[in-house]
């Protein structure tokens, strides 16, 4: 059972049973329309048998030329440490297409805004210059495009679409990892538009070099130009966000309760608005205004979540995955640098995150010495200080985990 909500905004929330979410609703006597609030005409809903039918969801506004969605700008687009290099990079783009930072290449962990910075650059050049030819496709579209084009006999269809753009934005490019026929696809429309100086855009969840099974031409092309990286929000930042998605709903909430969302959602600005939303809703659904206590209560479920602690397996896997090795090596004795690396990767996540003892974590890997693992956890530890990509690599890896 699904209860529907229209916000005022035009935005879709939908629950599964009313019941779960809130068990103190007793009666739904109001449809939240995009510009009123308006009484459901004699009819009532009760406890958990409440189901909605109402219109049909609100389709967001895609461009259906370029694939972009609108809201995406660089004025709702909150600049801090963080992500500013990668802010002036594409305003760079934008001033200088196809001559300077070709291709961009901007790459940041889950819900960190990339989407909304390379879509606000095409926004950009598309209000600015409505000649220009712009396409915004992921990377998992991009290969069902291409999937389709080869069943349907289209693909030189397929190629003309890509190959004449003016602005090429690929989102997760790291999606077409281990599949060879689209990364071949794209690397020659890549080489066709650079050619003719036109703009490529790409973003990704790793940098280039991290990237596992993409092929090192390809590699070489997305390190080419710029790359900049769009890391954790800080504080100050993260309540200048929460400030203006509340501007963009119409919504107002106390200091207090905007520090306290700040200070609970660090790493993931998709799952901030996410909690605004269900603050909304709630609100609306129990029409009570929405203090500090109302809000601890509406995400106690989310904040107070448990975290689900990894396994030794898992981190076995994850490790192995990301460095493109065989589980099974890792146990080996070999020495080879290739497999070194992981394998004290593996030690000390070990040993910083699930607290084993070193005994204990040399007895899993293969019965080695503790002195050895305690050598291993000492050189990671120091590495970290001086060495950037072990760093980005070591958070990438427990983004997985």
């Amino acid at each position: 059972m699904c209860l529907t909500l229209f916000l005022k905004n035009g935005l879709k929330i939908s629950f599964k049973i009313i019941h779960e979410f809130s068990p103190e609703i007793k009666e739904i006597k109001y449809i939240i329309k995009q510009n009123n609030v308006k009484p459901l005409e004699g009819k009532s809903y009760k406890g958990k048998d409440a189901l909605l039918d109402l219109e049909p969801q609100l389709e967001l506004n895609i461009n259906k030329e370029t694939n972009l969605n609108p809201k995406y700008t660089f004025d709702s687009f909150i600049v801090g440490s963080s992500n500013e290099l990668a802010n002036a990079a594409a305003v760079a783009v934008c001033k200088n297409l196809g001559q300077v930072y070709n291709p961009l290449f901007i790459y940041g962990g889950v819900g960190l805004g990339k989407t909304h910075l390379i879509q606000a650059i095409g926004n950009y050049i598309n209000k600015s210059d409505k000649k220009l030819k712009i396409k915004y496709v992921s990377g998992e579209k991009f290969t069902n495009e291409l999937v389709n084009s080869i069943k349907n006999q289209e693909t030189s269809q397929f190629k003309d679409k890509y190959r004449k753009l003016d602005v090429f934005i690929i989102d997760d490019v790291q999606f077409i990892a281990g599949k060879d026929k689209t990364q071949e696809e794209l690397f020659h429309t890549f080489n066709s538009l650079y050619e003719k100086n036109k703009q490529i855009i790409l973003s990704s969840d790793h940098q280039p070099k991290a990237i596992p099974l993409i092929e090192e031409r390809l590699r070489s092309r997305f390190e080419g130009g710029m790359i900049a990286d769009i890391g954790y929000p800080d504080f100050e930042t993260r309540v200048a966000i929460i400030k203006i998605k509340l501007q963009e709903k119409k919504i107002t909430l106390d200091d207090e309760v905007i520090n306290y969302l700040a200070s609970n959602f660090q790493n993931n600005i998709r799952e901030l608005e996410g909690a605004i939303n269900r603050i909304i809703a709630r609100s609306i659904l129990i029409n009570q205004t929405p203090d500090l206590n109302f809000v601890i209560k509406s995400l106690a479920e989310i904040i107070n979540k448990p975290k689900r602690i990894t396994t030794f397996k898992k981190i076995v896997q994850v490790v192995s995955d990301f460095y493109d090795i065989s589980e099974k090596d890792i146990f080996n004795r070999t020495r080879k640098q290739e497999l070194v690396k992981p394998r004290q990767i593996i030690m000390y996540i070990m040993r910083k995150d699930l607290n084993n003892s070193f005994p204990y974590i040399g007895q899993k890997l293969g019965g080695r010495d503790h002195t050895t693992v305690i050598h291993a956890c000492d050189k990671i530890t120091k590495n970290l200080e001086l060495n950037e990509n072990l760093k980005e690599e070591l958070l990438l890896i427990r983004q997985k985990l």
